[in-house]
């Protein structure tokens, strides 16, 4: 399982990248492989969208379930990755890179430090196979 030490994670299964006031997001390798072959992919918010933290900001639906994308913090939605909109498999091939998400103008960075680092997600997610 691949869980890159720079990024910070939920309990839901995003990851976060931190770029200056920008937060970059997606999903996890653990939830990719959870959910097996990604078949869709929609956007539950769109580009200027003012989101909070835990809100629904996209919908991904596999062969084996539909599961809902949270937002890990509260802020402006600045861009989108139109590109999955087509090219969804690219959650499964590439979840930390090609298949970023949403990039987010945070509006209270505080809320970055609930979340967990790569250490502490690992851990979480290695409890939960048990």
């Amino acid at each position: 399982m691949n869980i890159p030490s720079e990024l910070k994670y939920t309990t839901t299964d995003e990851w976060v990248k931190v770029e200056g006031n920008t937060a970059i997001v997606g999903v996890t390798d653990y939830a990719q492989s959870q959910l097996s072959d990604i078949v869709f992919f929609e956007f539950q918010v769109e580009t200027g969208d003012e989101i909070k933290k835990g809100g629904v900001i996209a919908t991904l639906e596999s062969v084996k379930a539909a599961a809902d994308v949270n937002a890990p913090v509260s802020g402006k939605v600045v861009a989108r990755n139109e590109a999955l909109t087509e090219k969804f498999e690219l959650v499964n091939s590439d979840p930390y890179g090609e298949a970023w998400m949403l990039k987010i103008e945070m509006s209270n960075p505080q809320e970055l430090d609930s979340l967990m680092d790569a250490a502490a997600y690992q851990k979480y997610c290695e409890e939960r196979e048990h």
